[in-house]
């Protein structure tokens, strides 16, 4: 029988893959620490948990603030002690443009979240990780066609390079186990941002995606 963990800190929770994570841990008895920027999503999210038996904590909070996740940390560190699993989801993709026309402002925003954000994240969570022993921490892949998303691309590539670095350097005894997994395509709003017009009805369910990819790291 699977040991689910107790405790699981989803970051990019209110909708999509990361929501539909967080629902597959609550059913199974963890505790999940639900963060995202839309309070809505995050209470709509906790209702569909609560539904089915399990129990949250919201944190309506912008991974890209510094001091809300020192907050965080601290908040899980102080109540917990320690942190079994980190999902990270939390993901943003500028508008499409060709690489010659792209937007500064875009290229900053998806610079903060994507690279800037996770850099600042892991030392923070890291310790979390250690103190509960065979943590694992777990991040997403994809297979984004390159045309017209240079700055996705290039901060998915910098966000690729730092986990690559972090699963290298995991090697002491209480270090986390480090997951890159790649998702079936869905039919969420960040896949709708680069395929617009797609049939959706041909693509992976969330809720399916979450129990398969789950499954493959033993959860």
């Amino acid at each position: 029988m699977t040991d689910y963990p107790t405790l699981a800190l989803v970051t990019g929770a209110s909708r999509g893959l990361g929501a539909a994570i967080a629902e597959y841990l609550a059913a199974k008895g963890t505790h999940v620490v639900a963060v995202a920027r839309t309070q809505g999503g995050l209470e709509e999210l906790d209702d569909r948990i609560q539904a089915a038996g399990g129990a949250a904590t919201l944190a309506p909070m912008d991974v890209t603030d510094a001091g809300a996740m020192q907050h965080l940390c601290k908040g899980i560190h102080d109540r917990w002690g320690t942190l079994p699993l980190w999902v990270h989801t939390a993901v943003h993709a500028p508008p499409l443009a060709p690489a010659d026309m792209a937007d500064e402002k875009d290229f900053a925003k998806a610079l903060a979240t994507n690279v800037t954000a996770l850099q600042r994240l892991i030392p923070y969570v890291s310790p979390l990780l250690h103190a509960a022993g065979d943590a694992q921490a777990v991040f997403f892949d994809d297979d984004r066609a390159p045309k017209f998303a240079s700055a996705y691309l290039a901060t998915k590539a910098a966000q690729r390079a730092i986990l690559t670095a972090w699963q290298a350097e995991a090697t002491t005894a209480t270090a986390p186990r480090i997951h890159r997994l790649t998702p079936r395509p869905m039919p969420t709003a960040l896949r709708g941002r680069f395929h617009p017009g797609e049939d959706r009805a041909a693509l992976a369910a969330p809720a399916e995606e979450a129990a398969r990819l789950m499954g493959d790291i033993g959860l």
